[in-house]
């Protein structure tokens, strides 16, 4: 088990199909509060170049509970409702272990 000073990087990599038309709203909100989580190291909302209502999110994480922590802040639950919505499926999630992060 780790401690926090030896906390293990968590990353995610997520593929979300928004409702027809409403995919730059979405990325919108997912972006919004992206700079101000605790133990968030990137955050990245990407269009996919393939599906017109396809985004991709990349996450990088101090650890896991970092990003555990991060989904019960009240600016990241209020973006959640109101994404959720806009949102067809998640069609893709993966966890990773980032080895790495350039800045």
């Amino acid at each position: 088990m780790s401690t926090p000073s030896e906390a293990v990087p968590f990353g995610l990599i997520g593929h979300i199909k928004a409702r027809s038309g409403r995919r730059a709203e979405l990325a919108a909100i997912l972006a919004e509060h992206s700079d101000s989580m605790p133990g968030c190291l990137s955050y990245v909302v990407a269009e996919d170049l393939t599906d017109p209502d396809g985004l991709w999110v990349t996450e990088v994480w101090r650890s896991r509970e970092a990003h555990r922590a991060s989904l019960e802040l009240p600016a990241v639950q209020e973006a959640i409702a109101r994404g959720r919505p806009l949102i067809v499926e998640f069609d893709a999630f993966h966890e990773t272990r980032p080895l790495g992060v350039a800045r």
